[in-house]
């Protein structure tokens, strides 16, 4: 296992990452301008494996081996009544993704990834945030270190999603703590919560993110956070130092990653955010990070379902890249000079 002994080493990590093969998204841009169709016709798709090729550093991208990986964790400061759900059913649910049953499940077969996994912990919450820091940093870096150690380089783009009853109030109290704001800035109704749970909701970040004011990225990272949050960290950064570029699913996954923008300019470069979940704080955070989703259909499940979903687009877009004629292949006439 990678052994990370302090926040030092992530952030030296951080600071020493390299930037994607410019060279290899010159060469599908070349190749882009010959095919049989108007420049620019297939819009972002052509964006798209441009970026494929970039982070995974090859003229011609692939994605051969797509992988999914869903973390799950519990989270101490649900006692605060900031979701419908009891915690048990994290555990329930990573169940039913262990026997086929969720969405996930079925996206991630017609899609054509693998699909793990991952819980950590899940019989020790964190702890309550509202009165403590979520987790040390012992605890933080025990699961960002199994994220990190769970991808695999032979990965050609990696997807990362979250199981964890109450973790879109630590991705909201994350956020506001990163980028400001206040609970009702970042708080959504997540799995479900009535007008009284969503003030409730509210009212619990701004006190947990007024008690850890004035902390480093990953120290908000651990004090806001959760287990699943902060593998899922890992894994993003791992993806980065083994040229693998990653697909982030909704709310959670976009602030469990964000503290590595923070960290280093450029952090998240090598991710693309799937889509634009329902959940009332993403659009605010995404354009925070200055990017832009790939798709909007009104998701807010969670589980990489987002993710997964954009992988069917990345595959025709590379289909379209790989399979079309040139011109002078099919003997069509270019764009008189």
């Amino acid at each position: 296992m990678t052994q990370f002994t302090s926040f030092d080493d992530i952030a030296a990590l951080c600071a020493r990452l390299q930037p994607g093969r410019r060279s290899a998204a010159d060469v599908v841009r070349a190749r882009q301008a010959e095919l049989t169709k108007p420049a620019g016709s297939l819009g972002r798709m052509e964006d798209l494996v441009a970026w494929l090729a970039r982070w995974q550093r090859r003229d011609m991208p692939h994605l051969g081996r797509v992988e999914t990986l869903i973390f799950a964790g519990n989270h101490g400061v649900v006692a605060q009544g900031v979701s419908p759900f009891p915690p048990e059913v994290t555990r329930q649910m990573v169940c039913n993704f262990s026997t086929g049953g969720a969405a996930i499940n079925q996206i991630a077969r017609v899609a054509g990834s693998l699909l793990r996994v991952i819980p950590i912990r899940l019989d020790t919450p964190t702890a309550d945030m509202t009165t403590a820091p979520a987790m040390d940093e012992a605890a933080f870096l025990e699961a960002f270190g199994i994220g990190f150690d769970a991808v695999s380089p032979a990965t050609d783009l990696l997807c990362l999603g979250e199981m964890g009853i109450g973790n879109t109030t630590a991705a909201a109290a994350l956020s506001c703590g990163l980028f400001g704001g206040t609970g009702a800035d970042w708080a959504g109704r997540g799995t479900g919560v009535d007008d009284a749970g969503l003030s409730r909701k509210q009212a619990v970040i701004d006190r947990a993110v007024a008690l850890h004011a004035g902390k480093s990225p990953l120290e908000l990272a651990a004090s806001l956070g959760g287990r699943e949050l902060a593998a899922i960290m890992g894994a993003t950064l791992a993806a980065r130092v083994l040229n693998v570029p990653v697909l982030l699913d909704g709310f959670v996954c976009t602030a469990a990653a964000a503290p590595l923008a923070v960290l280093a300019k450029g952090g998240l470069d090598h991710a693309e955010i799937a889509h634009a979940s329902a959940e009332a704080g993403h659009r605010r955070l995404i354009a925070a990070l200055e990017k832009a989703q790939i798709l909007d259909l009104g998701m807010r499940l969670g589980e990489a379902s987002g993710a997964v979903t954009t992988v069917l687009i990345l595959r025709a877009a590379l289909a379209c890249h790989t399979g079309m004629a040139t011109f002078a292949e099919a003997a069509v006439s270019g764009k008189a000079g």
